[in-house]
């Protein structure tokens, strides 16, 4: 059986000749070709393709950003001219790394590697540490942040960013409220209002619709009073 693929690259002569190779190989369906990761993002939210080849500079939102905003596992194959980045793909746990150019015989073995390897469990990421982990990273002003789960106040949603609020810092990067909902999985974390998922242990006290954490004010919305008061106890 094929695996379906999309592939992330800007430069389009290096994509027909990662299409090319695809083809050739007989071991994969080359369902998208886009050119920077919005795009790539718009199509990842209606279709999983079972791996993405991934460029890693692009304009605007870069490869690792797109991996922030997973919302699922699939297989990665970075594709980049620069071994600066294998530090950052180790951290992203990608599946192998082609460094451009590459020849078919090292495509091919590429790709062969990533169809022996398990299926990952639809529970787990491949964007992140385990949500049992203290800590996560996050791509933010072009370098690859770790972040302490218990140093954050809150998030909230800035439309494609993300906003960290520490208490000594704020970081922004590329994701969705979402994806990140996703990743803090756990009894610290609760979505409080559509913008906002804020860390519980540090709430300061709440009036009304309004959350103080650490001085800041949160909105409460109406969907979210009752999963709020029960994770609270306060019913």
């Amino acid at each position: 059986m094929k695996t379906s693929c999309i592939i992330v690259e800007d430069i389009q002569i290096a994509a027909d000749f990662l299409k090319k190779f695809c083809e050739k190989s007989g071991l994969v369906d080359v369902k998208g070709h886009f050119l920077n990761v919005a795009d790539a993002l718009e199509f990842l939210d209606q279709e999983k393709p079972d791996l993405i080849f991934l460029d890693v500079e692009m304009p605007g939102a870069n490869g690792f950003q797109l991996l922030d905003s997973l919302t699922y596992s699939p297989k990665i194959i970075l594709t980049t001219s620069k071994t600066e980045y294998a530090f950052d793909a180790f951290q992203y746990n990608v599946n192998d790394y082609l460094k451009k150019p590459f020849t078919y015989k090292r495509f091919l073995e590429s790709v062969q590697k990533v169809q022996a390897q398990p299926v990952t469990s639809p529970a787990t990421t491949t964007t992140a540490p385990s949500a049992d982990m203290d800590f996560l990273f996050i791509k933010s002003d072009d370098k690859l942040v770790r972040l302490k789960k218990d140093d954050i106040l809150f998030m909230e949603s800035m439309r494609d960013y993300v906003k960290f609020v520490t208490p000594g810092k704020t970081y922004i990067t590329y994701s969705t409220l979402k994806s990140m909902e996703e990743k803090l999985a756990g009894p610290s974390f609760i979505k409080v209002h559509r913008s906002y998922i804020i860390n519980i242990n540090k709430i300061d006290d709440i009036r009304g619709n309004t959350i103080y954490v650490q001085g800041n004010a949160i909105p409460v919305g109406k969907g979210h009073k009752e999963d709020l008061a029960a994770r609270l106890n306060i019913l």
